[in-house]
């Protein structure tokens, strides 16, 4: 009897290391990663696949800059293996007291796990000065570069190396699906200029100074903001002032994100120019669920304003 449930055993154990080993990483656990917005939580998807698992702590149709921390978001940063932020202070506002509550080396700033995606970015607008009366002053310049798509390269190529690091018994496969996601922009990004033919040189105002990177990529300029500046809301003066000034340059266009849109329909309503509602993140609206959409989504809506 004894001899049975040996041979038993040893069959049974030798099966199962035949599975494991044929199953491979099918079986293993999904790394655990974490991100700051949904574009982030996208191209991580397509760099990592199956052997990731990923969460986005923000939604698209929310504004990044008055996100509501949550205990969950805690839970999530504590279990997480890999954290991946766009950088350039723009999480400022509750990353960096989630991380520290998290109490997860892996992660916190400097941690393997700790995955910034502005590496390599030139910033644009950087500021002047520190003072609080420029409003909520990003030091390094401004932060909402996956708005261009040549910076998306970029942006996969830090995730790519990033999760490498960190997990360097994957390298290969991250670097084999970053290739063909990045030949996959390349292919499309010249497909997106010329669509985008049409707004080069067409002056837009904005309600936040989310556009410098989707801008400089397309040839538009900005003209002004509907907030007196960056984080600091519109008030009466400012927008008559701005108004008579967009009246006098018979500027076309006003965007808008994740911002009420009352004033936006307002000022453009007043001045004969078109009011465009777009989205700012992956999400943003429903069918814009990856990082190539909200790009298209971008360039087809703009070009169809311009030509109303």
């Amino acid at each position: 009897m004894t001899r049975t449930f040996t041979r038993w055993w040893r069959r049974a154990a030798f099966t199962l290391s035949l599975v494991l080993l044929l199953a491979g990483p099918a079986v293993a656990q999904k790394i655990n990663v974490v991100t700051t917005i949904p574009d982030l939580a996208d191209i991580t998807r397509q760099i990592g696949k199956e052997r990731v698992a990923v969460e986005s702590l923000t939604l698209g149709v929310r504004d990044i800059h008055a996100i509501q921390v949550k205990p969950s978001m805690v839970t999530r940063l504590n279990r997480a293996d890999a954290v991946v932020l766009m950088g350039l202070s723009l999480e400022h506002a509750f990353l960096p007291a989630l991380l520290d509550v998290a109490a997860n080396p892996r992660i916190s700033r400097g941690g393997i796990g700790h995955i910034d995606t502005s590496s390599g970015v030139v910033p644009l607008g950087p500021p002047a000065t520190l003072s609080r009366k420029g409003g909520d002053v990003h030091p390094s310049g401004n932060p909402h570069y996956n708005l261009d798509p040549v910076l998306g390269k970029l942006i996969a190529r830090n995730i790519a190396e990033g999760l490498s690091k960190a997990h360097g018994e994957h390298r290969a496969f991250f670097m084999k699906n970053l290739q063909a996601y990045t030949a996959e922009l390349d292919r499309r990004i010249p497909e997106w200029e010329r669509m985008a033919r049409g707004l080069n040189g067409v002056q837009f105002v904005s309600y936040h100074d989310n556009w410098v990177y989707f801008a400089k990529r397309y040839g538009m300029r900005l003209f002004g903001t509907l907030e007196v500046a960056a984080g600091i809301g519109p008030t009466p003066a400012h927008i008559v002032q701005l108004v008579e000034r967009m009246k006098a340059a018979r500027v076309p266009l006003v965007v808008y994100g994740t911002y009420p849109s009352r004033l936006p329909r307002r000022v453009a309503r007043e001045v004969g120019a078109t009011v465009v509602p777009l989205p700012l993140y992956v999400g943003g609206r429903t069918g814009v669920d990856t990082y190539f959409k909200l790009i298209d989504y971008l360039v087809t809506r703009l070009s169809n304003a311009v030509r109303q």
